[in-house]
This record gives structure tokens, sequence and C-alpha cells, in this order.
């Protein structure tokens, strides 16, 4: 019991302030009220380091999501780390990292949002490495390097502030936009965004990532680290208005949107099928938010949030029963050995598609209700609705492969559904991916959008949902090793599993080649760093101060004569004096 005390007590606590905060919001949302509190640490020429906090129905609701999710993440760990020896540092580690998005969120200022958007790049990289092998390396090392590009931006975005004389951005929203300074920190933040919430061309660390343990997965993919910048944008979301680019941006996020979509069509690893959905999602969540709708944004993250939690836990409790694999082409038919898994699986992939009266169903439904009735060209428009069908397509390609078809990993095999404390914790986000839809939509917009559309475009979404499904079922019948043209076929498979070649961008085009003109001796990118920076410069380190020391112990009689004389001569200067 000893082992799991800081287990227990981190989800106790976790819950207790979910509930806390859940009160607090609901209080902050009737009476239309915000906290403000400011403590002062230090101040510098009219310049001030306050540590500032935010209390609003947002940033409250907010919290709330990500502790309801940690808590059920360390209560599901237990059970899914019990084989791990040192448990205890796992959960810290998790803490941190839930600790460090607590500190982003209620932070209007602009330095402690630093603080915490370094603390998840941190702590990400940390639990990413926590299997430590080879592919945890390298998955490790470009999520550090690609987030990297975010902190930069975040600390010009610091030093751009102080021409302002304030780090919080609550002053800053009601600026005019044609001050070229606004644009300058518009621009900023959405490079920063872009790259914690991997849209093209910072896309590629968010596959690698998953070679973090399923709990870790769980967290970062649902409310944490990827949400980062989404939240961040909308926080800022009244400086990104009227501003020309914001139309290129709108098409980046289409295009990951798209581009992921695809991607999971082809994949065959269960784990990166769930982070390209991920990816997707970010993507609609990002190109809302360019055209200025920041209240869907934000609506859509706490209902993804929900069911992608969920649904890397199940992932996390089947990949434990296939033996550690996690092909899904050696899966099928695991409905009749883990009901009860298959059942929390099948309703969050459900939410995922944005079936009636689940909770993805609002938020997507009244995002595309939107998209329809705004004034966009018919690219972004095809963009919208084809991802939306591909998300169905997939979806159900999961679900053939999972549910319908024959077993295929081992002739005998005992399948079994797993412990209680597992299907607890599922059970909870269960219930929240079943009703936090219509609470949310209920809760949050206190006015009724006004949909004016034709009867077809306003049932667009159910065609494509259907079409979805059809095809996602004949593809997964599909039979591709019977094809004539089976090398064609894998080709293609293989060709756009790819990510358009954004992974060989980011590693062996920037990184490799450069490390390659500097170290010719390191061929490894991710050794290469790991062997510069640490071994090769402690050992650098130690060899100078080997040879100060080496002449000191030489000439140690000299050194004494030296100090000697020379404080009997400051000694007799200040007699003199």
């Amino acid at each position: 019991m000893i082992r799991y005390s800081l287990c227990f007590l981190s989800f106790f606590f976790l819950f207790f302030f979910m509930l806390i905060n859940f009160f607090m919001m609901m209080y902050f949302i009737m009476n239309n009220m915000i906290i403000f509190l400011e403590w002062d640490i230090i101040s510098f020429n009219s310049m001030s380091i306050v540590f500032s906090i935010l209390l609003d129905w947002m940033s409250l609701l907010f919290l709330m999501f990500v502790s309801l999710i940690s808590s059920s993440v360390i209560y599901y760990s237990k059970s899914y780390m019990s084989s791990e020896l040192n448990l205890n540092r796992f959960i810290i580690l998790v803490l941190l990292f839930v600790f460090s998005m607590i500190l982003l969120i209620i932070s209007p200022n602009m330095i402690s949002i630093f603080l915490g958007w370094d603390g998840l790049g941190l702590v990400s990289y940390c639990l990413i490495l926590y299997y430590h092998n080879i592919k945890s390396y390298n998955a490790g090392m470009l999520t550090a390097l690609s987030n990297r590009i975010g902190d930069v931006m975040i600390l010009m975005l610091i030093s751009w502030m102080i021409n302002y004389g304030s780090w919080n951005f609550i002053f800053y929203l009601n600026f005019m936009n044609n001050d070229y300074s606004m644009k300058v920190i518009s621009l900023l933040v959405i490079l920063a965004a872009m790259t914690k919430s991997a849209q093209i061309p910072f896309s590629s660390w968010l596959p690698a990532a998953m070679a973090a343990p399923t709990p870790v997965s769980a967290l970062v993919h649902s409310s944490t680290l990827v949400t980062a910048g989404v939240y961040l944008l909308i926080r800022f979301n009244n400086m990104l208005i009227d501003m020309y680019i914001i139309k290129f941006f709108l098409l980046i996020s289409g295009l990951t949107m798209f581009m992921s979509g695809v991607c999971a069509n082809y994949e065959f690893d269960l784990k990166k099928i769930i982070a390209f959905s991920t990816l997707s999602q970010l993507g609609l969540m990002m190109s809302i938010l360019m055209m200025g709708y920041s209240d869907l944004a934000f609506f859509h993250l706490l209902t993804h949030a929900m069911f992608k939690a969920l649904l890397f836990m199940c992932a996390g409790v089947i990949i434990h029963m296939m033996n550690n694999n996690q092909d899904i082409r050696l899966m099928g038919g695991i409905s009749f050995y883990i009901p009860l898994t298959s059942l929390c699986l099948n309703i969050s992939n459900l939410a995922l598609c944005g079936i009636p009266f689940l909770a993805g169903f609002y938020s997507k439904d009244m995002i595309l209700d939107v998209v329809s009735m705004s004034n966009l060209n018919l690219l972004i428009f095809y963009l919208y609705y084809v991802s939306t069908g591909l998300t169905v397509f997939y979806t159900m390609r999961l679900l053939m492969y999972l549910m319908i078809n024959d077993f295929n990993l081992l002739s005998i095999y005992n399948l079994y559904d797993e412990d209680f404390i597992m299907l607890k914790s599922m059970f909870l986000l269960l219930f929240m991916s079943l009703i936090s839809g219509s609470l949310l939509s209920w809760m949050i917009f206190s006015y009724p959008y006004m949909i004016y559309l034709p009867f077809n475009l306003k049932m667009m979404v159910i065609y494509l949902t259907l079409i979805g499904i059809l095809l996602g079922v004949f593809i997964s019948n599909m039979n591709i090793y019977s094809m004539n043209k089976y090398l064609k076929t894998y080709n293609l498979s293989l060709f756009l599993t790819l990510m358009w070649f954004l992974p060989n961008l980011s590693t062996y085009m920037l990184n490799y080649n450069m490390l390659i003109f500097g170290q010719n001796l390191l061929k490894n990118i991710d050794m290469g760093w790991g062997e510069l920076y640490k071994s090769y410069n402690i050992y650098s380190i130690l060899k100078y101060y080997s040879i100060v020391f080496h002449i000191f112990q030489l000439n140690n009689f000299k050194i004494y004569l030296f100090s000697f004389v020379l404080w009997m001569m400051i000694i007799f200067f200040i007699v003199l004096i």
C-alpha cells in the first residue's frame, strides 16, 4: 500500500480540486465574475515583474477538465504502470506536467505563462524518454527541438511587450490592430501556438511522441500539451482579427486537418491512428480560431479532451491484452473478450465522429454550420467537410479491424477483461463523454446561435458521416494481400503515412545536415546532440578544471607566498589610510 500511496493521494487531490473548480465556475458564470490577482515581485525602471492570476469562467472550466482527466489518468496508471519499479517517479512527473498546465491556464502574465509553457516542454521530454530506448530518445529530441521554436517565439514576444510597459496580455485586448507592434505580437503568438499544437510544418513531433507510456499519451493528447497553443490563441483571440496573414494560417490549419485524416486511413499502428485523429481535431480548432470563433474552439477543445483521453485509455488496455502489440491487423474480435473496454472504445470513437447526441456532435455540428454560413472560398469549405468525412472513414476502419475482423495474433492466447482499476477511471470519462457536450452547450452559450441554412447543406454532415461509414467498412473488408497490384498498393500506403515528408524535413534536412557540418564524427542526429552537449561537453569542462588544479598544486608554495605578500600590502595600505 505504501507503494501506491502517492498515486491515491494525487488522485484524491486532483479530483477534489476538480470539484472546487466546478462550483467556482458555476458561481462565476451565474454572477459574471472575474478575479484578477497580482503579486509584485520586483520593480526596476518602471517595469514591474509581477505574478498574476486570472480567474474567470474560462480558466476555471478548463482547470476543471484538466484536473478531472489527470486524476483519471493517475488512477489508471496505478494498474497500467504496476510493473514499473519506481511508480512514484512516474506519478511525480505527471503531477509536474499537470501543474505546469495549471500555471499556464491561470496566468494572464507572459512571464508566468512562459514558465508553464517551458515546464510543459521540459516535462514532456522526460515523459517521452520514460522507456529508455533509441526510439524514445529520438522522439523526445524531436519533440523538444520542435517545441523550442515556440519557446523562442514566446521569449521574443516577452521582449517585444516591454515596448508597452506590461506583460499582461489582458491589457492588450482592446488595442487597435492597425498598430504595427500589435501585429508583430499577434504573429509571434500564432507561430508559438502552431509549434505547440503541431500544425504544418511542425506536425512531425506529435505522432513521434507516441513513444511515451499510454497514460502520458492520454494526458498529452487530450487536455495539456497540444491544447496549450490553442488555449493561448483563445486568450489572444481579439488581437487576431483583421490580419491579412490570418487567411494563410487558416489554409495551413485546414491542410493539417486534411493531411492527418489521410495519414490515419493508411496507418496500422493503433496509437498512431489516434495521434493522427488528435492532429486532425487540432487543425479543426485552429482553423475555426483563425475565423474568429474563439468560443466554438474552446467548446470543441473541452469536448474533444474527454473522448480523446478515454480513447487512449482503451487503446492502452487493448495493447496490454495483445501482448504489447500495436498493429491493428493482428487484432480483431476483441468485443467478445473485453466487452466493457470495447463499450468505452466504441462510444469514444462515435463521439469523435460526431454521432448525434454524444459529446463531439454538439461542437462539431455547430462548427460546420458556422463554416457553411461564413464567407469562405470553396477550398476551405471542401477541406472542412472532406476532413470530417475522413474522420468517420478512419474511425470505422479502426472499429472494423478491432471489433469485427478475425483475431490474428496467436493461435492460443488468453484474452480477459482488465482489472477494475482501469475500468473505473474509464467509466468516469465515459460518463463525461456522454453528457459533456450537451452540458457545455447549455452552460457556455448564453444566447442561441441563429443557424439559417438550406436543408441539404444542413444535412451535409449526416451525408458525409454515412459515406465515411460505408467507405470504412468497404476498405477494412478489402484484403490487400490478394490483390494483383499488391506492391503498388503497399507503396501508396507507405507514401500516404509519411505525413507529406514532414518527419524527414524536420530531422534529416534541418538537424542532421547541420550536425554533420559541425561534427563529422557524430552520425546519428539525436545521439549527436546528446553526445555534443552532454558527454563531450562534460569531458571538456573536467579537462579544463583538472589542468587548472594541476597548475595550482605544482605552484602551491609560490601562490602561498604571493597571497601572503598581497595581504600584507593590503593591510599596510589600510593602516596608512
